[in-house]
């Protein structure tokens, strides 16, 4: 019998919750619910999933050591966590995943799952997996359809024949308009499209070769010439950067005749924008669903999100408000899909705020831009106990390091030196350098920088454990 094994894609940037979700930290590293991230909790909920294993990991390359780390902290080990070095959408996320599953000579199942979708009732998602199990290994592309609890227009639906259970899907349909929808509802014969599938790995290369053999081609080939760097799996850059780029919609499930849906309805939500986050967190008795110090007065259906600042509400209705360190979003609900347009004009004018946080992570810990004007900045850098930074230079600034909390090891030039608490150094323009933790204890410090460009690019590293260049 086929083995299971998750495939869970983490390569999205999920510009439709910014704020809070960037292109650096997009929206499976938050815990929009509860403690754990989405990546998190799509890992966990596979608990207890019969015969399955370990899960197979798909991540974009920027994001590999917040990958790690998360998996890290509930206790996770992939199969494997295969790095893309650009994003070329699904279809061929999916093939290289498939041909690294079937490294062993088996042909296994594979389960294929974003990783930035919640969903409510695990136990009956479980069931679920083990019903679709079965069609996908008769040879069939299972799909899962979400009941739908309302006329979305933000989702492609499925057709499905009647019966009950897994059955033939007559045709995938693009994202309809309200009268559409509301008609697809009514009939009871269409899901929303979850993106989530079951089929074996053989046969989705299958059916990917006969549409798209080019792309099969090379997902073979920046997987066989593949690097493997500490715990990834890096991909051929050169093979990967050549594969058309395709959803599994279009490259597969909606030209093969061997599709099939099984609907469910077990609390799923994409999480796809601020209103859909709404719908599914802890509402009070008006309607309002607060994180953070908010205090509200006389407001109905609000969502009201606050890191650090107080944010106060008075006499609203149907409102969206996300404050974060460097950006404030208020919008209304039904207006929501359009933050894709701001993220987007903030690219054009290549503002920061599209894809960082004023919080940035770096393997090694963090660091939070504290304040910045003409010719200085001043950072707040944590270095995670046994860390340390790469040996570095730059060009154009110089640096003072103030101790606030640990030990610092400084290496500065040719000196190698301790700094307790309450204790400083001077890094001077040019000067090659290096901070590491030798603690048990987190090390926190201030860092003033000073000089004429003060960008992240203007780094040169001569030494890094963690296989970085520059930047």
């Amino acid at each position: 019998m086929s083995p299971l094994i998750p495939v869970i894609l983490s390569g999205g940037s999920g510009t439709r919750l910014w704020p809070l979700s960037r292109e650096s930290h997009p929206k499976q590293f938050l815990p929009l619910l509860g403690e754990k991230s989405l990546l998190q909790s799509t890992w966990l909920r596979l608990r207890g999933l019969p015969g399955a294993d370990a899960p197979l990991v798909v991540a974009n390359e920027e994001h590999r050591f917040m990958v790690a780390e998360q998996l890290r902290q509930v206790g996770a080990t992939p199969s494997a966590l295969i790095l893309e070095p650009v994003g070329r959408n699904t279809a061929p996320a999916i093939a290289v995943a498939a041909l690294r599953a079937m490294k062993g000579g088996d042909d296994p199942v594979l389960l294929v799952l974003p990783s930035d979708h919640v969903i409510a009732d695990e136990n009956a998602f479980r069931a679920a997996v083990l019903v679709a199990m079965e069609s996908a290994r008769a040879g069939y592309l299972v799909t899962f359809g979400i009941v739908p609890t309302a006329a979305e227009t933000g989702y492609g639906y499925i057709n499905a024949a009647p019966g009950e259970g897994v059955r033939d899907v007559l045709r995938f349909v693009e994202k309809p308009d309200q009268a559409t929808a509301e008609t697809y509802v009514a009939s009871g014969e269409y899901f929303w499209n979850s993106g989530m599938f079951a089929f074996l790995a053989s046969r989705y290369l299958e059916e990917l070769e006969k549409n798209q053999p080019r792309m099969v081609e090379l997902a073979r080939e920046s997987l066989d010439k593949a690097t493997v760097d500490a715990d990834f799996l890096r991909l051929d850059k050169t093979s990967f950067s050549a594969c058309p780029a395709d959803s599994i919609d279009y490259a597969v499930m909606e030209k093969t005749d061997r599709a099939q849906v099984i609907p469910i309805d077990v609390g799923w939500n994409d999480v796809g924008s601020w209103s859909a986050l709404w719908s599914v967190v802890e509402q009070d008795g008006n309607g309002n669903a607060h994180r953070g110090d908010v205090i509200a007065r006389d407001c109905r259906n609000t969502l009201a999100i606050s890191d650090k600042r107080l944010v106060a509400l008075i006499g609203l209705t149907d409102i969206v408000a996300v404050d974060t360190d460097d950006a404030l979003l208020i919008a209304h609900k039904d207006r929501v899909q359009d933050v894709k347009e701001i993220v987007a004009a903030l690219k054009r004018d290549k503002r920061p705020q599209a894809t960082w946080h004023r919080k940035v992570y770096r393997p090694w810990g963090s660091y939070d831009g504290i304040d910045s004007g003409d010719r200085f900045q001043v950072k707040r850098i944590i270095v995670k106990p046994g860390a340390a930074l790469s040996l570095q230079m730059h060009h154009h600034r110089a640096e003072h390091w103030i101790v606030v909390k640990g030990t610092a090891r400084v290496t500065c030039g040719e000196k190698v030196f301790l700094l307790g608490e309450n204790e400083s150094t001077y890094i001077p323009l040019g000067s090659k350098h290096r901070l590491e933790n030798p603690g048990k204890q987190a090390l926190e410090l201030i860092e003033v920088q000073s000089g004429g460009y003060l960008g992240e690019d203007d780094i040169v590293r001569f030494e890094d454990v963690y296989g970085r260049n520059a930047g």
